[in-house]
């Protein structure tokens, strides 16, 4: 189901409804959420149909095709379009997907709903403000953090250590998972979320990194790691396949190693 946040003191109401192409038979419809706040009006859903025997197969060719060539007005994020970058990330069919590598046949309804990602403030359109999100992410130092004096050349890992980091590194920061997470929702101003939450163990797992006390440390709080109830979302949704529940867990139980 999806969770949005609306405006404050808003209500969604009925958009425009475009024409369907004349003469195409492979027509699907696409509703989608629309808001500019420099209008001062409500949210709505504009609903457009395309032809797909004239439109590349991922959701991201359908948007591009009704900016081009139906509503210029319509807003999104895009670039690399290789499910690299994490920019196309929205709420697709009830689910957070990134766009260009999410396919319009991998809808199960007759129709495409595409809204911003949940519980997020709405910048336009489909484009969410994730400034709390990446200062949540900058919050974990997400980077090497040393005392011993930096080698000559460079900082030197096995193998067996360098594949302790696999599964964790290849987020693309996109927020699905964290945008899926019901906790996040509720205390999204102080739990720290999936995202920064795998991030973070990345480092404290990196048999390069010196500073695994003072990363366990700051995450030893009720709401920055403690609010994840296993739920699943967050490893459900990823669009990299990233399993972040379990990362959170795995922190959890390198913070009762400690006491014990």
């Amino acid at each position: 189901m999806v969770q949005l946040t609306l405006p404050k003191n808003s209500r969604m109401r009925v958009g425009k409804t475009w024409p369907k192409p004349e003469g195409a038979k492979n027509v699907r419809r696409f509703n989608i959420y629309r808001w500019d706040p420099d209008t001062g009006e409500n949210p709505r859903i504009d609903t457009y149909f395309i032809d797909l025997d004239k439109c590349g197969p991922m959701v991201l060719d359908a948007l591009i095709k009704i900016k081009n060539e139906i509503d210029p007005t319509l807003t999104f994020r895009r670039s690399c379009r290789e499910g690299i970058c994490g920019s196309c990330a929205m709420n697709i069919d009830g689910g957070n997907h990134l766009a260009c590598i999410f396919g319009i046949d991998e809808v199960k309804g007759k129709d495409v709903n595409i809204y911003p990602l949940p519980h997020m403030p709405v910048v336009k359109d489909l484009i969410p403000d994730l400034t709390h999100f990446y200062a949540q992410h900058a919050s974990v130092q997400p980077y090497l953090q040393t005392e011993t004096p930096a080698p000559a050349k460079e900082w030197r890992q096995s193998i067996e250590d360098r594949k302790k980091l696999d599964g964790l590194y290849e987020c693309v920061m996109c927020a699905s998972c964290s945008t899926a997470c019901p906790s996040y929702w509720w205390n999204g101003d102080r739990y720290l979320g999936p995202a920064a939450l795998l991030h973070a163990y990345r480092w404290i797992i990196d048999s390069r990194d010196e500073a695994t006390g003072e990363r366990l440390d700051a995450l030893e709080d009720p709401f920055k790691l403690y609010r994840c109830h296993t739920i699943m979302n967050c490893t459900n949704t990823c669009p990299k396949g990233l399993n972040p529940a379990k990362a959170i867990a795995s922190i959890k139980h390198m913070m009762v190693d400690r006491i014990v």
